[in-house]
């Protein structure tokens, strides 16, 4: 036993010796340079490409064996256009294993890799030759490899769609590995910078990963991965993406999943900075099955328009890859602005059709929470409740809401069709609306400050509305007018705006009748209005601040108008308005009473006219006023004005210039004859007076020309004179007849 043992001993010594030898041996005689020629020729015969070894070919045999390669290039099929270029290449492999007939590859180092895939219109590739074409029906071993590490140093892939016309590069490409082999963890560093034409890219990428796999059981498990991006995506700058989690797939099976995935993104857009989180604590897909816990999306964003934080989650994620749906999606926007701040919540079980591009939001509810200065008592609150449906492939969305808006409730159902240009259908229901909590408030003193430069009208959204649809209002005040039961219908279509009918009541009477807005270019605007049974003073002075006219009855317009700015629309001002009261009364003057106090003028020599101010405290009432004007360019004039009261006559001619807001109209003013003062019978009855009211207005005044109505006076009473002789001479006349005949 003994003998046996030292025999058996030196006969592996001789052994090994003789394998030393013969790998001395060969090391020291066969030289792989000698069959670079042979080398090139098979490649070329075989698949019709040139291959390049400009460097040695060196082979190592210990500790490890191997080879180094040199500069290598292959060109294109049956082209002389490189395809890929290698600067050096080695791979060895472990001896020990070798012995047991394992193959174990101890190192993999690349440098200065080139290489371009491509992509050819017709839809194949510049590799297709490459790829084994003979598929057999035996049964295949699955592949089992040992791998040490893997180096690749100072490399380049460019992929080329000739189709689309994209381009993708990894430019400044690392990669080491620990070993990969079959169950056994291992380990990735990954270097490269990432560069697209469609869509654009420039980002610096790095990432270290544990990873396991097992080929027989077609399993892959990435742990603790770090990945972290840097640059420029589309017109995002100062990119920084930022990834960590675990990812597993069983291909066998098809389960893929996710475990504490967290992603971060910042950037600038513009110049608005933004700051995104995406939290996915855990995603499974099982053979095209997905489900997941609570969702959650966090964002910031920076912005002119403001600072805007948003939370979106969603709880219960189900689906496949054609739908999907979520127990519950809520989002919640907090946005400040200078001068005023907005919370927004939003919630509504889900779903969707990601092949049809469908979402459909049931059951939505939408809170809105505002706080500023300028909002009616600082705060306003809202909440409505409906339904959303929005269809990508139809490009529509239907939408169906009911509940509190501003200080209104809402019933509204809005559809749009088509998004890059939208056309919008409406039907909407609103109780109660008062548009001058939410419209600017004249700042204390600006009576004394200068009036800013007026600014344009800027229409041009109006160009491209395609808008059709019905609104009514239950009580609506608008630039302090009040209106009630307005009902509206609206048709926009290249800048052609038709409201009809626009029709309400107003102040114990109503209004009916169209606008039409054409802003196209210089916006151009028609009314035609009746107003039947309007009481005329709260409305004038509502609207207008005009506390000069009283009464009850009709007023009819029919006006056209265009320009830039409001006081060119007042200026541009052309058509005809009509007006027709009852029982009303003019303010700032009682001309009977004014004429009848002026009975002293009639003694007076020289007696002119005399102008006065409004008073307030004084109103000439009239049982009936007719008047109808023309308008052109923005000045009313007037030839037919009659007022009537049994004490009084008025008729009248003038000027209302609107666009300067000024009044020049005179009138010729008819005392009664019947009229009675403390003194007996008045000397003033049945005497016209010139009457003139003039001004901004503002500033309103009256002008009597008293000179005129002594005038008038003086006549009439050499009439009566003359009269009153006529009737002596008739009378002595008859006198002296009747004593001829005696």
């Amino acid at each position: 036993m003994k003998n046996f043992l030292k025999y058996s001993l030196w006969l592996a010594g001789v052994v090994i010796a003789i394998a030393i030898a013969g790998v001395v041996y060969i090391a020291a005689t066969f030289n792989p340079n000698d069959y670079k020629t042979q080398i090139i020729k098979l490649v070329k015969d075989k698949q019709h490409r040139s291959l390049k070894l400009d460097g040695d070919i060196k082979l190592v045999f210990f500790p490890s064996i191997g080879a180094d390669i040199g500069k290598v290039s292959l060109s294109e099929f049956q082209s002389d256009e490189t395809f890929i270029y290698i600067d050096s290449a080695r791979v060895s492999l472990a001896l020990l294993p070798l012995l047991s007939r394992q193959m174990v590859v101890d190192e993999v180092s690349i440098s200065g890799l080139k290489a371009t895939l491509v992509k050819f219109k017709n839809g194949k590739t510049n590799i297709d030759d490459l790829l084994s074409k003979n598929d057999t029906d035996e049964e295949k071993t699955p592949l089992e490899f040992d791998i040490a590490s893997v180096h690749v140093e100072d490399s380049e892939l460019t992929y080329l769609d000739e189709s689309t016309g994209g381009q993708y590069k990894l430019k400044g490409f690392n990669l080491n590995t620990g070993r990969i082999a079959n169950g056994v963890p291992g380990k990735i560093d990954f270097t490269a910078v990432i560069q697209s034409s469609k869509p654009k890219l420039d980002i610096a990428a790095q990432m270290k990963v544990k990873f396991t796999f097992d080929l027989k059981k077609q399993l892959f498990q990435m742990e603790g991965l770090e990945l972290q991006a840097k640059g420029t995506a589309l017109d995002i700058s100062n990119l920084t993406v930022l990834a960590n989690g675990n990812i597993s797939a069983n291909f066998d099976t098809q389960e893929f999943s996710t475990k504490k995935l967290v992603v971060t993104a910042t950037g600038l857009q513009g110049k608005n900075n933004f700051d995104a989180k995406l939290d996915a604590p855990a995603l499974n897909l099982v053979q095209n099955n997905f489900t997941g816990d609570k969702l959650t999306l966090n964002a910031k964003l920076d912005s002119a328009f403001g600072n805007i934080i948003a939370n979106l989650a969603l709880s219960d994620l189900t689906g496949n890859p054609q739908s999907f749906k979520s127990s519950a999606l809520t989002l919640e926007l907090d946005m400040k602005q200078p001068e005023q701040a907005f919370k927004i919540k939003l919630g509504s079980p889900v779903t969707g059709n990601i092949e049809q591009q469908q979402l459909n939001l049931s059951n939505l509810t939408v809170a809105v929470n505002a706080r500023g200065d300028k909002l009616p008592n600082k705060s306003v609150s809202s909440e409505m409740k409906g339904s959303v449906q929005i269809d990508g492939i139809r490009q529509s969305v239907q939408t169906n809401l009911a509940g509190g808006l501003l200080q209104s409730q809402v019933k509204a159902k809005v559809a749009v069709n088509g998004f890059q240009d939208p056309a919008i259908r409406f039907d909407i229901d609103v109780d109660q609306f008062d548009a001058d909590l939410y419209m600017p408030k004249e700042a204390a003193g600006v009576a004394n400050k200068p009036a800013p430069a007026e600014q344009s009208f800027d229409l041009a959204g109006l160009k491209k509305l395609n808008l059709e649809g019905g609104l009514r209002i239950g009580a609506l005040k608008i630039a302090n007018v009040k209106l009630s039961q307005v009902r509206l219908d609206v048709k926009a279509h290249n800048g052609l705006i038709t409201i009809s009918p626009l029709s309400t009541n107003l102040y114990q009477g109503n209004m009916n009748g169209s606008l039409k807005v054409n802003a196209q270019s210089t916006p151009h605007i028609a009314i035609n209005q009746n107003l039947s049974g309007i009481n005329i003073a709260p409305l004038l002075k509502d609207a207008a601040n005009f506390d000069t006219l009283e009464g009850k009855g009709n007023v009819a317009l029919n006006l056209t108008t265009q320009g830039n700015t409001m006081s060119a629309l007042k200026k541009a001002l052309n058509g005809n308005m009509s007006l027709n009261l009852t029982d009303g009364a003019i303010k700032g003057i009682n001309i009977a009473k004014t004429l009848r106090d002026a009975q002293d003028m009639l003694n007076m020599k020289g007696a002119t006219a005399q102008t006065q101010s409004v008073n307030k405290t004084e109103k000439t009432d009239f049982s009936e006023l007719k008047a109808s004007f023309k308008i052109n360019n923005g000045v009313a004039h007037n030839d037919d004005l009659l007022l009537k009261s049994p004490l009084l006559r008025l008729t009248g001619n003038g000027d209302i210039n609107i666009g300067n807001d000024t009044i020049n109209y005179l009138t010729n003013a008819t005392l009664a004859k019947t009229l009675k003062g403390q003194g007996g019978k008045d000397i003033v009855g049945g005497v016209t007076v010139p009457v003139r009211l003039s001004g901004p207005f503002n500033n309103l005044k009256y002008t009597l020309d008293f000179g005129a109505m002594v005038s008038d006076v003086v006549k009439q009473k050499i009439e009566t004179q003359k009269e009153g002789i006529k009737t002596k001479l008739q009378d002595q006349l008859q006198d002296k007849l009747r004593g001829l005949f005696k």
